[in-house]
């Protein structure tokens, strides 16, 4: 009976087969433990000496870490074993004798890990960072669709910018210059005039030089766009959002993120809603009192998120950005025209910003004044325009980097550790 090793507690004193790699091994002799993985998770096996064939115990005894093997054996209950499960092995194939392996049981340094970032993902810390990732985006996907959002996949290749042109990734579009997405949000803004409420989950990328722990140029982004929405509807929506995923991560991966990641859960099981809320200028202030001397106008930068996100146990929104440091498209207060409705959230722990959101211009004249103050070509917008003369209303969304909710959940310091292929300034390898 084929089994996986997640399953293992539903077979024990029976007789079953497991198709998995080698993960470590040592031997005392007259009996050889193999610790093995096959993708779902790890087991402790044993093999004695006079309980196999002589030919299947020295078999063993040659295995190098990462063979690929198929092990046999009777599933025993073991509370020393990590899993308070073992496999007393009976027969042993091996389908491929792996080469020395180069990820060895030592400290490895940071280039020459993402180098063999092919064989890294291998690792028990990436195993389980990616699980988490693939939990997070499930539990996003099935939030908005259980809120009445209807996913729209949103072009990669685009004609124009909607964030600044400084960031583009230009490429040829058969003669003609496109450029790789750095979001899909106007392309869901005309999605909800059809549909309501939508939601795309792709690549997105952005060509900043920077070299922060929080930036890399390819990143998958969570994009809900909502008409009728204003900017408390879409704050209530993003801390309704971050509650889900992190009751969904505790509840598969509590464990394995305390076990082998070290994470502190107590941190994320303390986080409740409502978050609290700062304007821009509060935050300003607050930086002040704090010792900061950040100027007003340079915006927040990662310093400063951090210093900020510090002083909270939830996650923080900041609203109400100035006008000159946020997009075309975003809204401006009737109160205060020189500030935007606009919110950021920011992660606890010094995470930083998450989340993106803004009220987005419904009014045709005034978006051509941001379009114009941003220098942004009319042409390429022209379909963008349209959304304002036929039927526009008042609407709102926000943008999720998943990268960065990955790594404050499971405590990474460098987002690169949150993204299976990372592509950052230096490195396109592999």
């Amino acid at each position: 009976m084929i089994v996986q090793i997640k399953d293992i507690s539903r077979y024990v004193d029976q007789e079953v087969t497991i198709r998995a790699w080698m993960y470590n091994k040592r031997s005392s002799g007259s009996i050889h433990f193999l610790q093995i993985r096959d993708g779902g998770g790890r087991l402790q096996t044993t093999m004695l000496k006079g309980e196999v064939p002589d030919e299947v115990f020295e078999l063993a005894d040659g295995l190098t870490m990462e063979s690929s093997i198929i092990v046999t054996g009777v599933v025993r209950e073991d509370k020393r074993s990590p899993t308070g499960f073992e496999l007393a092995i009976s027969d042993l194939e091996v389908v491929q004798m792996a080469e020395e392996y180069p990820l060895q049981k030592k400290e490895h340094g940071v280039d020459f890990l993402f180098t063999n970032r092919h064989l890294y993902l291998r690792s028990e810390s990436q195993w389980v960072i990616l699980r988490v990732r693939a939990t997070i985006i499930k539990a996003c996907i099935d939030f908005l669709d259980q809120r009445g959002f209807v996913r729209i996949d949103s072009p990669i290749l685009t004609p124009t910018s909607c964030e600044g042109t400084s960031t583009l990734f230009e490429t040829d579009y058969f003669g003609e210059s496109a450029y790789l997405s750095q979001s899909g949000q106007l392309y869901n803004e005309a999605a909800i005039m059809s549909l309501g409420k939508v939601y795309c989950f792709g690549p997105t990328f952005r060509a900043e030089k920077s070299k922060t722990r929080r930036h890399i140029t390819e990143f998958w982004m969570l994009e809900p766009e909502m008409a009728y929405y204003d900017l408390e509807a879409n704050m209530e929506l993003q801390e309704d959002l971050i509650l889900h995923i992190i009751e969904k991560v505790l509840k598969v991966h509590g464990e394995e993120l305390s076990g082998v990641l070290k994470r502190n859960l107590n941190k994320l099981s303390k986080v409740e809603k409502p978050f609290p809320r700062l304007t821009y200028d509060e935050a300003m202030k607050k930086l002040s009192e704090l010792g900061s001397n950040w100027g007003y106008d340079e915006g927040l930068g990662a310093e400063e998120e951090t210093l900020l996100s510090q002083q909270y146990d939830n996650p923080l929104f900041i609203t109400h950005f100035p006008m000159q440091q946020k997009a075309f498209y975003m809204k401006r207060d009737s109160d205060n025209p020189s500030l935007t409705l606009s919110a950021d959230l920011l992660a606890p722990e010094g995470y930083g910003e998450i989340v993106g959101a803004s009220v987005r211009e419904d009014d045709l004249k005034l978006l051509e004044e941001m379009r114009k103050l941003h220098n942004i070509p009319a042409e390429p917008l022209a379909w963008y325009y349209d959304l304002r003369r036929f039927g526009s209303v008042p609407h709102s969304g926000f943008g999720m980097g998943l990268a960065r909710v990955v790594a404050w959940l499971c405590g990474l310091h460098h987002v690169r550790e949150a993204v299976p292929w990372p592509r950052t300034l230096t490195r396109i390898y592999p």
